[in-house]
Order: C-alpha cells, then sequence, then structure tokens
C-alpha cells in the first residue's frame, strides 16, 4: 500500500493507493499539510467502477489484468476526491481550461466535438499569452468568486498543470461552419452545467452541488460558441468574450513593448 499527500484546488488531501503508477500520478501535486480528506479505495470501490463499463467480449469478464486494475483505481481515486471535495465548495468540470491575460475560460462539449483542438487553437493564436491549465477535468473552487485549478487528470495529452486563476467564462461549444458566440441565458446554461459537471447518487452530496452550480450560474458568464476548426474561431470566440478589439490591442502592445527593448 502506497500513501501520498497532495493539494487539489487548495485542499490539502491523503490518498492511500495499492500501485506505484498511482501514486505517481499526483507528483505535480505532493504537499506536506496535514489533510482534510482521505480516500482509499476499496475492492467494491473497483467493482462499482468496472461495472459502469459495457463487456467489451475480449476477455472473461472474471479476470481483470493487473494494468486494468491501476485504470480502475484511478477512476475510484478520481470518484472518490470528486464526492468529498464538494464539501470543501470545490466543483470537478468537463471540460478544456484554458488562461488568457490571468483570466480562464473553459470550453466545454460532449466528448469528440473538439474542445481541445480549440483550446489549442487559442495558444496557437495568442502564444504566450495564453496558458493551458487543464484539457479534461479542471477543479472549479466556488467560494464568492469561482477560482479554476488544474487537477492531474489533464486528458490523453496530460495537459495540466498545478496552476490556478479566476473563471471568466464557461463556453459551450459546437461545431458549425461559420464562427458565431452569443451570451447564454440561465436557463439555457443550467442544464449544460449539469451535464458537465460532476454528479453524486449520494442526495445530501446532490443538494451540495446544486447550490454551487447556482452560485457559479451567478458568478461567471456563459457563452454558446457555433465554430469550425480554423485560427479565426479563437479570435472570434475571444472577442465574444472579452470584448471587441482586446487581442488586436492586446498584440500591438506587446509588440511595441519588444521594440522598445531591442538595441
Amino acid at each position: 500500500m502506497y500513501e501520498l499527500r497532495a493539494k487539489l484546488a487548495d485542499v490539502p488531501v491523503l490518498i492511500r493507493c495499492r500501485f506505484e503508477k498511482n501514486r505517481n500520478y499526483f507528483r505535480d501535486y505532493l504537499c506536506e499539510e496535514d489533510p482534510r480528506i482521505c480516500v482509499q479505495p476499496t475492492d467494491a470501490d473497483l467493482e462499482r467502477i468496472r461495472s459502469s463499463f459495457e463487456p467489451t467480449g475480449e476477455t472473461d469478464s472474471n479476470t481483470v489484468s493487473p494494468l486494468k486494475d491501476v485504470f480502475l483505481e484511478n477512476l475510484a481515486i478520481h470518484s472518490l476526491l470528486s464526492e468529498k471535495l464538494v464539501a470543501e465548495n470545490v466543483l470537478l468540470m468537463h471540460g478544456s481550461a484554458v488562461c488568457m491575460d490571468g483570466e480562464t475560460v473553459i470550453f466545454t462539449a460532449k466528448s469528440g466535438t473538439g474542445k481541445s483542438t480549440h483550446a489549442r487553437l487559442w495558444r496557437e493564436v495568442f502564444g504566450e499569452r495564453v496558458i493551458m491549465i487543464n484539457d479534461d477535468k479542471p477543479f472549479l473552487r466556488i467560494d464568492g468568486g469561482v477560482t479554476v485549478y488544474g487537477s492531474p487528470w489533464g486528458g490523453k495529452h496530460r495537459l495540466s498543470r498545478n496552476i490556478s486563476a479566476p473563471l471568466r467564462a464557461i463556453v459551450k461549444l459546437e461545431r458549425d461552419a461559420e464562427n458565431r458566440i452569443e451570451p447564454m441565458s440561465r436557463a439555457d446554461a443550467f442544464p449544460v452545467l449539469m451535464e458537465q459537471s460532476f454528479s453524486s447518487k449520494d442526495p445530501a452530496t446532490r443538494i451540495r452541488i446544486f447550490k454551487l452550480e447556482n452560485e457559479l450560474l451567478s458568478a461567471v458568464a456563459f457563452y454558446d460558441l457555433k465554430c469550425n476548426m480554423d485560427p479565426e474561431a479563437a479570435r472570434v470566440a475571444c472577442e465574444g468574450i472579452f470584448g471587441p478589439h482586446k487581442s488586436i490591442k492586446k498584440e500591438l502592445r506587446l509588440r511595441r513593448s519588444e521594440n522598445e527593448t531591442e538595441p
């Protein structure tokens, strides 16, 4: 059994796990602080995760490889932490979180829609002004304001950093031939938020999640983005969220600054 202390969304946690690979999974989030949360996946937790996957027919249902156990334990840790962090005003969300000029935008969509690709366009178009916080499952601390934190679950490319920044907007992304962005009403945003944020089977936790989601709806702006995969999509989205011509003016200031320092 391995034991580690990590800090997630500013909450110190204690994690006990069976596999070294899962211990190393949290290497960028280690801390020495006394934990407020402790998780230790059990056999029942792994079975619960396994039962959520449909049988593939490729292996006997009673046979589980060591690699599969590692994977199931990782998912169990993720689920247990997400459940307990709700009591700390922390909500896990499915989306790609990018930080631009110190403020975060989360792009959320059904898997395969292209949110990671759109986040990459922001990094390509705006360069060093954009930092990737997390490409799959960022944590949101909702406590007066809303702060976005990286998490170890950074998607297949492991694009995540142990950093945080205030949340400016959440954007629902859909593929389209043309690029356009519009504000979403609270009524339209709420089902999107419910679908893409962590959910629980525990009644008390569900009530707490509902309260956090309502606070989130009041604290940040939501947008509906229809876009293609051209770089122009990033510019249209940026100006719709931050205001007209912000990206152009900022780039001009950066160029002037660079020119002033040249010999």
